[in-house]
C-alpha cells in the first residue's frame, strides 16, 4: 500500500492532568508526551503498550474528547469514529434508541441512521436484546452494538479501543472478517489492542507507546518482535 494522503496529524502533542490520592493529595500525571504522528488514508495503524501507557488517552485526543495541553491535532477529514467500551451509551434507553444516538454523535442525519437500521441490528446479532435496556448487556453485547454502528455508518477515520477484544468467539471472528474487509478499502483505522494475533493479521503499521511517549513506529512485523521479546 502507498501512503500517500494525509487524514491526521500530531505535532508535539502532550497532555498532563491531576490525580486525586485522597481529599488533601492530588499529583500531577503526564499522560501523553511529544507525540508526534501523521496517519495516512487507508492504513490500519496498530497500537500497543502496557496498561496505563497512554493507549486510550491518545485515542480520545484524536477523537477531539480530550484537548491536549501542548501541539496540535491537525484534521485532514471530515469525520472521526471511536469506538470504546460503554463510550455514548445511555443505560437507560434500548439498544435501539443508543444505536440511534450514537450514530448521529458520528454525524449522521437521524433519516440516515434509520435507513440503516435494520443493517445495524442484523450485523449485531443481538436479537431482540437489541429493545432491551443498555443498563442489562453484557460487555460483550455492547461492544456488538458500538463495533455495528461504527462499521455501517461509515467515517472517515476509525479509531477501535479495544472492542474487538471481547464478547463471543463467533462475533470476534465476525469483526476481524469486517475489519480485513475494511483494510481493502479506502477506511483509516487506529487499532488499540492487547491481542498481538490481531495486530498482526490486521494492521500496517504499529505504534508502540510506553509511559506516554512514542517508543517504537514502524513496520508491523518489526515493532511486534521485539515488543514480544
Amino acid at each position: 500500500m502507498t501512503l500517500q494522503r494525509l487524514v491526521m496529524e500530531l505535532l508535539d502533542v502532550g497532555l498532563t492532568y491531576m490525580e486525586r490520592h485522597s481529599l488533601f493529595r492530588r499529583t500531577q500525571f503526564t499522560a501523553l508526551e511529544h507525540i508526534d504522528l501523521k496517519i495516512y488514508a487507508g492504513e490500519t495503524l496498530g497500537v500497543i503498550g502496557s496498561n496505563g501507557s497512554g493507549k486510550s488517552t491518545l485515542l480520545k485526543v484524536m477523537a477531539s474528547i480530550y484537548k491536549p495541553d501542548t501541539g496540535r491535532v491537525i484534521r485532514h477529514c471530515n469525520s472521526v469514529s471511536l469506538m470504546s467500551l460503554g463510550l455514548g451509551f445511555d443505560p437507560q434507553l434500548s439498544g435501539v434508541d443508543n444505536a440511534i444516538i450514537l450514530a448521529m454523535l458520528l454525524g449522521a442525519r437521524k433519516s440516515q441512521v434509520l435507513a440503516k437500521l435494520d443493517q445495524i441490528i442484523e450485523f449485531s446479532e443481538l436479537g431482540a436484546f437489541i429493545h432491551e435496556p443498555i443498563k442489562t448487556y453484557s460487555t460483550g453485547m455492547r461492544s456488538r452494538l458500538g463495533f455495528s454502528v461504527a462499521v455501517t455508518m461509515h467515517a472517515d477515520m476509525l479509531l477501535i479501543d479495544e472492542v474487538l477484544s471481547v464478547g463471543d468467539a463467533g462475533f470476534r471472528r465476525k469483526a476481524e472478517r469486517t475489519m480485513l474487509d475494511l483494510i481493502g478499502s479506502e477506511q483509516t483505522v487506529v487499532l488499540v489492542t492487547h491481542s498481538i494475533a490481531q495486530v498482526r493479521k490486521l494492521c500496517n503499521r504499529v505504534l508502540w507507546l510506553k509511559d506516554g511517549k512514542i517508543f517504537r513506529l514502524g513496520e508491523t512485523d518489526k515493532v511486534v518482535d521485539e515488543y514480544g521479546d
